[in-house]
């Protein structure tokens, strides 16, 4: 595990990554924290099929623009805004986190590029790894502690929910379901409409059109209520319009999401 991993371009949230070993971090440890500074500019995270329950009582769940779609948990309605957390991360409302941030700074990843198994790697600019006297250490002589194991555990779960997540979008795609997103909304006392673009969802028109057996499929498989949760989330955007207002990152026209 000596040599980083190859990341011809990063993921969103890290500025680098390089695999844990217990011969270059033995000592060190990781901390936990109340902040989620990685957040304070994001105005979109990924999320993944097992989160959409629970994110769509928060936030509006879109898509993202353009090939490989990705279903995406709107916490602002422009770029480096995020209606939930200050400029340091605190919340500012309790909200659901998506896994996607809550496993920052860690990640699996391919530390070559034949390499056939993703290795647990970190982001080496957070402060929440590192050669500590607090935090729980990472390992236990050469083994990986209990602590580092259930960082192990999350990340491998977080990645199966990503494999189920885009056999989701796979099949949105194969039945032609998604299309290009636009949203009006008109601020308090206003008359003029604020429009919304650079964003996918679901053509509601296309899937009532869809066979009665694809549905019933779609139903039993649990599909069906996943979209029907990205549908009624949307609900929800003229509510983040109105905390970006409130926070004085009033609307931009035209914007892209």
């Amino acid at each position: 595990m000596a040599s980083s991993p190859t990341t011809p371009q990063l993921p969103l949230l890290y500025k680098d990554i390089i695999p844990l070993n217990s011969r270059e971090h033995a000592s060190w440890r990781s901390r936990k924290t109340d902040k989620a500074a990685w957040l304070a500019n994001q105005h979109a995270v990924p999320l993944t099929v097992e989160e959409f329950s629970q994110a769509q009582r928060h936030f509006p769940i879109i898509f993202s623009s353009g090939g490989d779609p990705v279903p995406l948990a709107l916490m602002g309605m422009k770029e480096g805004t995020n209606v939930f957390v200050d400029g340091e991360g605190v919340f500012l409302n309790p909200v659901y986190v998506p896994a996607y941030a809550r496993r920052y700074p860690f990640i699996l990843a391919k530390i070559a590029p034949d390499a056939t198994e993703l290795s647990l790697c970190f982001d080496p600019s957070s402060d929440l790894v590192g050669d500590f006297a607090d935090g729980d250490v990472l390992f236990d002589g050469v083994d990986p502690s209990e602590a580092c194991k259930a960082t192990l555990g999350f990340c491998e779960q977080f990645e199966a929910a990503g494999q189920a997540t885009a056999a989701f979008v796979a099949e949105l795609v194969r039945c032609d379901l998604l299309m290009e997103g636009e949203m009006k909304i008109n601020e308090a006392g206003e008359e003029r409409s604020f429009v919304y673009r650079g964003f996918q969802m679901v053509n509601a028109n296309k899937l009532r059109d869809l066979s009665g057996d694809v549905l019933r499929e779609w139903n039993q498989s649990g599909l069906l209520s996943l979209i029907f949760a990205h549908l009624h989330s949307l609900e929800l955007t003229r509510e983040i319009f109105a905390r970006q207002v409130q926070l004085g990152k009033g609307p931009v026209e035209p914007a892209e999401l």
